[in-house]
């Protein structure tokens, strides 16, 4: 099973690079389409939408499709959205490509991560749900870095080509070593939506959002952070951000392991490791060697909550896995946005650059106490 995994951990990389290697490239796209940078900045805000709407979206409507044949047409639908992006000729067609790779990639993620699941033995469940997320880890990587090198040396069109080609790979991939996943005895949309009666599953998904938050809440604002506090200039910010990738490839197996054993402990662990080093990086950002080390446990801690919030949601939502592994996916893009969101309030009150790791403690201890809570 461990091509299979491999396979579907490719897809976790090409939704992950998709997501975020344009931001690197806006500068790029506004001036080649002729609009303003804020204008740009909607493809990175209209895809986390997209990720929010089409994940449980998709999943609802593919409820009683064989999962394998479910992620077979996503991909596909990924890769037509890719290639649109692409060959976009304005702004509005680039906007439609970016939308719906989201509304693809939101709902692959959340239906991989039960077909992950669903393929091993179920004392690997959490495992098998890290390496799906590990895709995405490693586009932090590899796959945003280098996409955006590519960007810049060949044109943003050239990141979009790849990222067709990764998708074209990913589809052949998925056909030839995943195998036949049926549809849930049962199964059907009622099903799938009955499963929202259940408030333990909403506490859980609440958890998701807010344990998740902190992370992009920090990784937002960390540019001005490490040139403005720490002293970095801002060359090393590209360096720092490959380490808590590095860390995040480190942090997301472990977590999986451990979660295998004992998801509760695991989330729990997870998420008091987030609080507690948002808090240290208040004294080590003004600190060169300690801000680099914070940042490599800060995206170590982070990555770690994933694996357990996935597993713990699939677990509340027992007979309808398929759609809140798909929800929870809209719950940590709500996360994405609303961490940041507020770090932004707090730096036009005048908090000063490192107000977002007071909100990032704040949240992380808030997603501590609802996780705790769900748990019980």
């Amino acid at each position: 099973m461990s091509l299979a995994l491999s396979a579907l951990a490719l897809g976790g990389f090409a939704v992950g690079t998709t997501e975020v290697v344009i931001a690197g490239l806006l500068p790029e796209v506004a001036d080649d389409l002729g609009v303003t940078l804020p204008t740009a900045g909607l493809l990175v805000s209209g895809y986390a939408a997209g990720m929010v709407v089409g994940a449980p979206l998709l999943a609802v409507l593919g409820a009683r499709v064989p999962r394998k044949l479910l992620l077979l047409w996503l991909v596909a639908l990924f890769v037509a959205a890719s290639l649109l992006s692409a060959v976009a000729p304005g702004y509005g067609a680039l906007l439609a490509g970016r939308v719906l790779s989201a509304l693809a990639g939101g709902a692959y993620v959340g239906i991989a991560s039960v077909v992950a699941a669903g393929i091993v033995a179920p004392d690997r469940r959490a495992r098998a749900i890290a390496t799906v997320f590990m895709g995405l880890s490693i586009a932090n990587v590899l796959g945003v870095p280098g996409g955006t090198a590519l960007g810049q040396a060949l044109g943003w069109r050239a990141t979009f080509w790849a990222v067709t080609l990764v998708g074209v790979v990913l589809l052949a991939a998925l056909a030839l070593l995943v195998p036949h996943v049926p549809v849930a005895e049962g199964a059907d949309v009622r099903r799938e939506l009955a499963v929202f009666r259940r408030g333990r599953v909403w506490r859980a998904l609440a958890a998701t959002a807010v344990g998740w938050a902190p992370f992009l809440t920090v990784l937002t604002y960390i540019a001005p952070m490490l040139t403005e506090v720490t002293g970095f200039d801002s060359g090393t910010v590209p360096l720092v951000l490959v380490l808590v990738g590095l860390g995040m490839v480190v942090g997301t197996p472990l977590a999986g392991r451990l979660a295998d054993r004992a998801v509760e402990p695991t989330l729990i662990g997870a998420l008091a490791g987030v609080t507690v080093v948002s808090l240290l990086l208040l004294a080590a950002v003004h600190s060169k060697p300690a801000a680099v080390v914070a940042f490599f446990l800060f995206g170590l801690a982070g990555a770690a909550v994933i694996p357990p919030l996935q597993a713990r949601v699939m677990a509340t939502a027992r007979g309808a896995d398929s759609l809140a592994s798909a929800a929870n996916i809209s719950a940590f893009n709500v996360g994405n946005a609303g961490g940041p969101l507020l770090a932004g309030s707090a730096l036009a009150a005048g908090g000063g650059y490192a107000a977002p790791l007071w909100i990032a403690g704040l949240l992380g201890l808030a997603g501590l106490l609802l996780a705790y809570r769900s748990g019980r």
